[in-house]
């Protein structure tokens, strides 16, 4: 039999459900891996990846598979293997190696799933992220949930919304198989960024930087744990296009993380294409820095992320300051919001087996329950609001960023220029810096943070190195 990639050890996986059953108070949970999608055709479909609460109680990625966790104990219901499976795709695992893998208490075919929901005491699930899925749940299940958006906490039922409320608490804060294993991904990427820098050069185009970031992490047995951000068009925050080319004085804005076995890391550089920042670029790369640093340094048990991400722009603030671009008193630009017309997202987000850990279940990870998103332009964005706790694995990740759509918005940048915040002539001589975002991840500690991936440069000077020796050193 092939062997199997698994999200953790047996035993972690058993300590997992364990977990969750104490919790329940005598409910039964059914976590469904998904189905594949075809692109066009049926059998040309996206290469299958299992959803996260699956694979976090389940431990690998079956499609089609649904993980029953009762009180007492546990079911793989999977899809049998047919001859056809085998002569297309190759022999699949049989029962023995799935329960030696998983650890569960049994294994049965998927076709009884409806009597096993059934005959269970108190049935409960949570909502798949893909359609098809989700409308099986709801037929076997008897559910009414919305179809035309994704079906957030406050659509479930009582039932659901405790198993909803105990997974977030249960991988809120991740063990120790999870650290492990996010680490190893956190190594990954260090690779590919590095892989990255080599491939970086005046005349070359974006295309060719992001082939050779991906090729590290597929040759590592990993894979982009999203859509990878390569882009001289540093402004545009979620770019995942690559046809641009690359020459002297642009700066090439970075976001690739690999995911390995399940487990995520996400990170952001920006390199100066010509080896050197100019001097425009590297005051506003040192405010960013800063920035990071700052927060990073406040990371504790205890502290709300919100008054990091605060901190965070309280140094970009004063930054700006000092450069003349913003006008005023820094708590009071920060009050009134300047700063996020060039910090407009959030300082960043829980990261485990998702990139943005939980977050199909919409704020319920994000957000603590006593806790609800702002309104206001920029802290609107902020994807995490909870006091950090041992074992959370989060980004952190300021950036500045020069988009003419914020400057130019009536509501937004003319209004900040009219009350005399904004000086757009000092801006003009920043033209060089498009967009700078620094990012890291980072492990909440009982003494405060182990940066998972201090090990890619971020310092000025060390990326200039990195950048003119085509490459930095492996990780330790």
């Amino acid at each position: 039999m092939p062997s199997l990639a698994c999200s953790a050890e047996p035993e972690t996986l058993r300590a997992r459900r364990a977990a969750l059953a104490r919790t329940l108070d005598g409910r039964t949970a059914f976590f469904f891996a998904g189905a594949e999608r075809p692109r066009n055709y049926p059998a040309n479909t996206y290469p299958f990846r299992a959803g996260s609460h699956f694979l976090y109680f389940g431990g690998v990625g079956l499609a089609g598979a649904v993980l029953e966790v009762g009180p007492s104990a546990s079911v793989l219901h999977r899809v049998p293997s047919t001859p056809e499976d085998a002569l297309w795709h190759g022999p699949a695992p049989d029962d023995e190696a799935l329960q030696a893998a998983t650890g569960v208490d049994e294994i049965r075919d998927v076709a009884g799933l409806a009597d096993a929901v059934a005959a269970a005491r108190a049935p409960c699930t949570l909502p798949a992220v893909d359609l098809a899925t989700r409308l099986r749940q709801a037929r076997i299940f008897g559910l009414d949930w919305p179809e035309d958006r994704p079906v957030t906490v406050g659509d479930l039922d009582e039932g659901d919304r405790t198993l909803a409320q105990a997974v977030v608490e249960i991988r809120l804060r991740n063990d120790d198989d999870a650290v492990a294993r996010i680490r190893a991904a956190c190594r990954v990427t260090h690779a590919a960024h590095g892989a990255g820098v080599a491939a970086m050069a005046p005349g070359r185009r974006e295309a060719a930087v992001r082939a050779a970031i991906e090729s590290v992490m597929l040759a590592h047995g990993a894979e982009p744990a999203y859509g990878s951000i390569v882009s001289i068009a540093g402004e545009i925050l979620h770019n995942t296009t690559y046809h641009r080319t690359l020459a002297h004085g642009d700066l090439l804005l970075v976001d690739a993380g690999a995911e390995l076995d399940g487990w995520a890391s996400d990170v952001t550089r920006t390199y100066p294409v010509g080896g050197r920042f100019l001097p425009e670029q590297r005051a506003l790369y040192e405010v960013v820095l800063e920035a990071q640093r700052t927060a990073i340094e406040a990371v504790a048990p205890g502290v709300r992320f919100r008054d990091l991400h605060l901190a965070a722009a309280r140094v970009l603030a004063r930054g700006l300051v000092d450069e003349g671009i913003l006008v005023g008193e820094v708590d009071g630009l920060v009050e009134a919001g300047a700063h996020a017309l060039f910090f407009p997202h959030g300082l960043g987000h829980l990261l485990g087996m998702d990139v943005h850990d939980m977050e199909d279940l919409g704020d319920a990870a994000g957000y603590a329950p006593d806790r609800t998103r702002s309104d206001a332009f920029g802290l609107c964005y902020l994807r995490l609001d909870r006091d950090l706790e041992p074992g959370m694995v989060v980004t952190i990740e300021p950036g500045l960023y020069l988009v003419p759509a914020i400057l130019e918005a009536e509501h937004l940048g003319r209004a900040f220029v009219e009350r005399k915040m904004v000086d757009l002539d000092r801006l003009e001589t920043f033209a060089s810096v498009r967009g700078i975002r620094i990012e890291d991840d980072v492990l909440v500690t009982e003494e405060g943070a182990d940066v998972l991936t201090a090990s890619i440069p971020k310092a000025p000077e060390a990326v200039e190195a990195a950048v003119a020796r085509r490459g930095f050193a492996p990780a330790g």
